[in-house]
């Protein structure tokens, strides 16, 4: 007689359970972080739809495809799901939620039912926004500007607002989560600069989030006071202020692009030291920079309103500080170059994300720089220069380091591997496509061609043409990721529990994470 020996998988956070509500009343960073992954992944589809029909419109210069008004509902919901739904929560909510308490040692987040109740909170305003946009949507432009938003007579305006309003305590939960998590929880022995960088980029993004989303909560709270009271506090009609409405918008907005681009930059800083085979050149330094860059978030906003009447003392001043903003970003730049140089690179998916990153932030970075000269600002501002510049930052940028943490951190989460030609093929795509879009874009904003606008002259209609044709190529190359990923989940090889030889301390454990994962207990005093 023969004795067959039966090994168990291991119990993980994947197959512990498989009922709907073990699912949905986890208290589990990891599950949580996943729950964000499916919801984010919904909004980027609705905003996806939207960029394919404005890109459909925009191929021929006559507004034949739509009409004005329901290009204008387009575009703003392709905005607001974007921005508010895509690209501020993907990398700290779904990346951030999953792997921050395992980089610094920590058996979970310091508020678990927070954190579940704020991706509850994030499902409930996204539940308003996406029926706001299916009866009938909003027209206003994805920033609300008044007074379109305040005496157009558009109740989605309410709805949509109450969506975005509801959306902040998600965010103001999260960063106030992370930030009592990196205080307190983490291990012994793991002080302040012995932290991962990718830890560093979500402090500083959750300290935005604490004191800048309260910020367009109170100012969407008095667009409603003054539509449903006749207050007037922006409306000029009733003795308001427009200009105060871009103030205050502009004073979390622009910040608010900083909640959507530091966590990218930390994931790079933890690619680029992996894959390079060294420690990041200039720890300190980088880390010291992304506080930077949260600290000049709160104090350029009004770069974004040069046109709008402001003293030309108070532009000088904010263009001054809005070049500042390019230190800290050139430091991380040329840290990473540092860290490369003599490096064991090596060219697997995760870090070709991570050099599409670099180029496409690069771009974008620089050519904010034509934005933030009074003089250039002036021909630039409301052109197609603007919206290229916008998307290299936050498309080219947010969603290209966030592809790059997907790619990296899928063993970890999984356990499987995906195929390592189909994700260089995505990435080639992504990349070409990308600026196939919106580079084309660059030069008809520089012609003069301004944003908005649902016809044109037939002198643009070429490089119309190029940027809806990468759209096509763009969109092909998101596509990939989502069929390969979900195939690796049962076809994938094992991922074993360090696959890229990543250093920081999550590697150090089995793919997929054990449910109880470390013994350090927290700094509670």
């Amino acid at each position: 007689m023969t004795t067959t020996a039966v090994t168990e998988s291991p119990v993980n956070y994947l197959n512990v359970k498989h009922t709907v509500a073990s699912w949905l009343f986890t208290k589990d960073h990891k599950r949580i972080g996943l729950m964000y992954m499916l919801t984010v992944t919904l909004a980027f589809l609705v905003g996806a739809t939207f960029a394919g029909l404005i890109r459909l419109e925009l191929a021929t210069p006559q507004g034949d495809l739509l009409s004005s008004d329901t290009y204008n509902r387009v575009f703003t919901m392709h905005g607001i799901a974007m921005v508010f739904f895509v690209l501020i929560p993907a990398v700290p909510a779904i990346i951030g939620n999953f792997v921050l308490p395992l980089m610094i040692g920590a058996k979970d987040v310091a508020f678990p039912k927070l954190n579940l109740m704020s991706w509850y909170v994030f499902v409930i305003g996204f539940i308003f926004t996406v029926t706001a946009m299916v009866t009938g949507g909003v027209e206003t432009g994805w920033t609300f500007y008044t007074p379109l938003s305040t005496t157009y007579l558009n109740s989605n305006v309410m709805l949509t607002a109450t969506g975005l309003f509801i959306l902040g305590f998600s965010s103001i939960l999260t960063g106030l989560n992370f930030i009592v998590t990196i205080h307190r929880m983490r291990c012994p022995g793991m002080g302040w600069f012995r932290m991962p960088l990718f830890v560093w980029a979500l402090y500083a993004t959750s300290v935005i989030q604490l004191l800048g989303t309260p910020v367009i909560a109170i100012t969407l709270a008095l667009v409603a006071v003054e539509r449903l009271l006749g207050v007037g506090i922006f409306d000029p009609r009733l003795g308001g202020d427009p200009i105060l409405y871009q103030h205050l918008f502009w004073f979390y907005s622009h910040p608010a692009v900083y909640i959507m681009i530091l966590p990218p930059l930390g994931v790079t800083n933890e690619l680029i030291s992996t894959f390079s085979r060294k420690p990041i050149f200039g720890y300190s330094m980088m880390a010291g920079a992304s506080l930077a860059i949260a600290i000049f978030s709160f104090i350029v906003w009004a770069h974004h309103m040069f046109t709008s009447g402001l003293s030309p003392y108070a532009a000088m001043f904010f263009s001054l500080l809005t070049f500042s903003v390019a230190i800290p970003s050139g430091i991380k730049v040329f840290t990473w170059l540092a860290t490369l140089f003599r490096g064991s690179i090596s060219f697997d998916s995760p870090m070709l994300y991570a050099y599409g990153f670099i180029g496409l932030f690069t771009i974008g970075g620089m050519t904010g720089l034509f934005l933030s000269t009074l003089g250039t600002d002036i021909h630039f501002h409301d052109t197609y220069f603007v919206v290229a510049h916008f998307h290299y930052v936050m498309v080219g940028g947010a969603i290209m380091g966030f592809l790059a943490g997907i790619h990296y951190w899928w063993p970890k989460m999984t356990g499987r591997m995906y195929s390592e030609f189909f994700s260089r093929i995505s990435a080639i795509l992504v990349f070409v496509g990308f600026n196939l879009t919106f580079f084309p874009q660059f030069i008809v904003g520089y012609l003069g061609m301004p944003r908005r606008y649902h016809a044109y002259p037939d002198e643009f209609q070429v490089l119309n043409v190029l940027s809806s044709a990468g759209a096509s190529v763009l969109g092909l190359g998101y596509a990939l990721p989502v069929i390969y990923l979900i195939y690796s989940l049962k076809k994938g090889p094992v991922a074993g529990p360090n696959p890229w030889g990543g250093s920081t301390l999550e590697w150090t454990m089995q793919s997929p994470p054990l449910l109880v994962l470390h013994n350090c207990q927290p700094r509670w005093p």
